[in-house]
C-alpha cells in the first residue's frame, strides 16, 4: 500500500490553493464573497412598520429615514434602551446617562419622521429581538415589518426571524443598513473589518450548524 501518494496529492492541492490565492484578482473575489456571505437584503416592499435593531441605532436611523422616503412605511420603531449599572451610577452623580433609544427618536423626528414609537421592552441582542417581535406585532396589529440591522450579521438575523415568524402570518423582511461600518467589498483592509468578518462568520456558522 502506497501511503505516500495521498500525502503527495494533499501537498499538491495545498500548493495549487496557495498559488491561486496569491493571484490578486482571485483573492479579492474570494474575500468579497466571504464578506457578502454575511449580508442579507430582502426586496424593498410596503410594510406596516420599520424596526431599527438594537445593534444599529445611528446607522439604522439613517437607513430607516431613507426607507420612509422611498415609500416602504410611514412608521418607525426602536427598541427601548435598558438602563445599565453604569447608567445608574452616572445618574447618582448627577450626570444624565446616554439613552440610545431616546437619541434615535430625536434624530428621527429631526429628519422629518413624525410617527415613531419605542418598543417598551428591553432586549439584549438579535436572538431576543427575533423572539420578541412576533408578539409585539400581534399586540400592535401589524401584519408586516422590515428590520434594519447592521450589514455584518443581517443574514444571521434573517435566519432567526424566519424561524420565529414561521406560522405567524406576519411578513418579516430584513435590510442591511448602508451606513453600518462593515463593507463586504473591502473588509480585509482594516483590523476592525477583519475582526468583524471573523467573529460574525463564526456566529453564522454556529447558526447554520445548530439550525440547518
Amino acid at each position: 500500500m502506497n501511503l505516500g501518494r495521498p500525502r503527495t496529492i494533499i501537498l499538491l492541492c495545498a500548493v495549487i490553493g496557495a498559488l491561486v490565492l496569491s493571484l490578486p484578482g482571485v483573492r479579492n473575489t474570494l474575500l468579497r464573497a466571504a464578506g457578502w456571505a454575511l449580508v442579507a437584503n430582502d426586496a424593498k416592499r410596503r410594510v406596516d412598520v420599520i424596526v431599527i435593531a438594537v445593534d444599529n441605532y445611528s446607522a439604522g436611523v439613517l437607513e430607516a429615514v431613507d426607507l420612509v422616503h422611498e415609500g416602504v412605511s410611514t412608521r418607525v420603531a426602536v427598541f427601548e434602551d435598558p438602563v445599565s449599572f453604569t447608567d445608574r451610577e452616572f445618574a447618582k452623580r448627577g450626570v444624565p446617562y446616554y439613552d440610545a433609544a431616546a437619541l434615535s427618536v430625536q434624530q428621527l423626528h429631526a429628519l422629518g419622521i413624525g410617527s415613531v414609537e419605542v418598543i417598551p421592552r428591553s432586549v439584549a441582542g438579535s436572538r431576543d429581538e427575533a423572539a420578541l417581535l412576533p408578539n409585539w406585532c400581534v399586540e400592535k396589529g401589524y401584519h408586516s415589518f422590515m428590520l434594519v440591522t447592521s450589514a455584518d450579521h443581517s443574514r444571521r438575523v434573517r435566519r432567526m426571524l424566519q424561524r420565529t415568524m414561521r406560522g405567524s402570518g406576519i411578513d418579516a423582511a430584513v435590510r442591511a443598513s448602508r451606513y453600518s461600518g462593515f463593507d463586504p467589498d473591502d473588509w480585509w483592509h482594516s483590523r476592525r473589518g477583519i475582526r468583524t468578518e471573523l467573529v460574525e462568520s463564526e456566529k453564522l456558522l454556529l447558526e447554520l450548524v445548530t439550525h440547518p
